[in-house]
């Protein structure tokens, strides 16, 4: 079958929103509402700030406001990777925070415990799975790239990393093209990501937060001892704001240099037979990606489909978010391509979703915080597409920064340093598509990285995988 055919009858949208079960909208606010804390946004970042907020302290009252509804941007479209991670990998914090490594990786550890024990304490059904994930060769220079990982881990005292070979890694899921593994055991969790957003909606109405949905945030601006946020018909006064915009402008303009939005897209098989996945395998359901720049991630459903994304990351002039950018055919069909040659046993196999979505990269691939406003306003931005699960730590750092407490969060120098922002155009869009182009070619050349990419790495300012 040409792999086209399998996207013949493919529905374009994500397949976590395209759900009965998904909540009705939250009216939008009319009028002036006056608040103890704002939470301008509804994804992750903003509703475990919420949430967070509230558990500290029940009597404080809490608004939070979303353009469109919950869940609906990155934190509904991404592919269900909840990572204990704060650092977008062991190799991306040992490069830029040696000396707190450590550190990093426990609170990682605990955040996704806590994410964990969230879920379990709100009675969130988000098919939460403590799986693990599979980094994969597919190229012999990556099989020893992945051995060095996991003996440099070993050497860091960095536990939970398994070095599979090529028989003990098609035992655990089955492809012609696997060569080799990392498997990080216990770091990383699977879920649904749109039903853990509207799991932490339901749980912040339930403690009191104030919901508008429909309700865009324009025009921040400092009022009295607070900061007032127009919306389209009415306004919002706050004593402290904390912002998680994601991708889209932040209401400090002085962040925006700082993101770079790049669109990322995902395809969704239809629901394979118990004959299907025995000849996958795929028994412990752990989490996969391979280990090229140009990367794939995939993963199972809870009702047997693969999810299967990555690859083209598309930059669009200007850094513009639009509707029209969510979906790319010429990389839906490069995705079904590289599908059936990664389980050629699968073929016949139809995609019943695709869609696209932006990510809100920065040049240290990892979030960064701050405050403004004579710190009334906090902020958390660019996740880089590991965001579902650090976005809660992202959310207790803006609580403590809006709270002026030094924590064992806000002395980290993760926390106090920011990233090099991105250069205005032109010079962005021509140093993201030779960092591309270099990226390509360094898969193609077995790993090496051209003059362009080792200074990018020296300088701290690019685009990882």
């Amino acid at each position: 079958m040409n792999p086209a055919q399998s996207l013949s009858d493919t529905t374009l949208r994500p397949y976590w929103l395209d759900d009965p079960g998904r909540p009705d909208p939250r009216p939008a606010l009319v009028g002036d509402e006056h608040c103890d804390l704002l939470v301008v946004g509804g994804g992750y970042s903003e509703l475990w700030t919420a949430l967070n907020a509230k558990e500290r302290d029940p009597a404080r009252d809490v608004v939070l406001i979303e353009a469109e509804e919950t869940g609906w941007a990155a934190s509904g479209r991404n592919g269900g990777f909840c990572a204990a991670s704060l650092t977008h990998g062991v190799a991306n914090g040992l490069a830029r925070w040696p000396d707190e490594l450590h550190r990093l990786e426990e609170l990682g550890r605990r955040n996704l415990d806590g994410i964990e024990a969230a879920v379990r304490r709100h009675g969130i059904d988000c098919d939460f799975e403590r799986t693990g994930e599979i980094d994969i060769a597919t190229a012999p220079h990556q099989v020893a790239e992945l051995r060095e990982a996991a003996e440099e881990y070993a050497s860091l005292g960095i536990t939970g990393h398994e070095y599979l070979d090529r028989d003990a890694l098609r035992a655990e899921v089955d492809s012609p093209t696997f060569l080799a593994g990392l498997w990080n055991r216990d770091g990383v969790a699977m879920l649904h990501p749109a039903k853990l957003a509207w799991g932490l909606k339901r749980a912040c109405l339930e403690l009191g937060v104030r919901i508008y949905e429909h309700t865009p945030g324009s025009g921040l601006s400092s009022r009295g001892a607070g900061v007032a946020v127009r919306t389209p018909y009415g306004r919002v006064f706050a004593r402290r704001a904390a912002l998680g915009t994601n991708v889209y402008p932040s209401l400090v303009k002085r962040l925006r240099p700082y993101i770079a939005p790049v669109y990322d897209y995902v395809l969704v098989t239809e629901p394979l037979t118990q004959e299907q996945l025995a000849a996958v395998g795929w028994k412990r359901r752990q989490g996969l990606s391979d280990s090229a720049n140009h990367f794939h991630y995939f993963r199972l459903t809870a009702d047997r489909r693969i999810l299967w994304g990555g690859y083209d990351i598309v930059y669009h002039y200007g850094g513009e978010v639009r509707a029209e950018y969510d979906h790319h055919p010429a990389t839906y069909q490069r995705l079904a391509e590289h599908f059936f040659r990664c389980f050629p046993q699968l073929e016949g196999v139809r995609f019943s979703h695709a869609w696209g979505g932006a990510i809100d990269t920065c040049s240290r691939f990892s979030a960064f915080f701050g405050t403004a406003h004579g710190g009334r306003v906090a902020y958390a931005l660019g996740y880089t597409g590991l965001g579902v699960g650090a976005t809660r730590f992202g959310a207790d750092v803006m609580l403590d920064l809006l709270a002026g407490e030094r924590t064992e969060r806000t002395e980290l120098e993760m926390v106090r340093s920011k990233p090099l922002p991105f250069p205005p155009e032109p010079v962005r869009s021509v140093g993201i598509g030779i960092t591309q182009w270099s990226m390509t070619r360094a898969d193609e050349n077995g790993g090496r990285r051209n003059l362009w990419l080792k200074a990018m790495d020296k300088v701290g300012l690019g685009f990882d995988s």
